[in-house]
């Protein structure tokens, strides 16, 4: 266990890992993480809040990017999670909505 443990610390170290903190590959999603949370936050909340066109556009928004984060290259997997989250998220607004109206 410890060889994977030194393993992971020199990995954290490395040039390349740093280079990819340092990227938009890693901020971009980041940033954006901010969308799905709010989503997921507000599933509890009462359905009559839940705006329709809003909610299309966030799941035609997502689809676009999670494909995006596939090909764009190298592959953005933190971006494609992200998206992916996010479609999970509306969707299921999407779903609370209908249910309500």
């Amino acid at each position: 266990m410890s060889r994977y443990a030194s393993q992971f610390i020199k990995q954290l170290g490395s040039k390349e890992f740093r280079e990819y903190l340092c990227s938009t590959h890693f901020w971009g999603p980041v940033a954006n993480w901010g969308i799905p949370l709010a989503a997921l936050a507000d599933i509890k909340k009462d359905p009559s809040i839940i705006s329709g066109k809003m909610t299309t556009a966030l799941c035609i928004y997502s689809l676009l990017f999670m494909r995006f984060a596939l090909k764009v290259q190298p592959r953005n997997m933190l971006l494609f999670a992200c998206h992916f989250t996010n479609e999970a998220a509306q969707i299921t607004q999407g779903c609370r909505l209908i249910k309500y109206e």
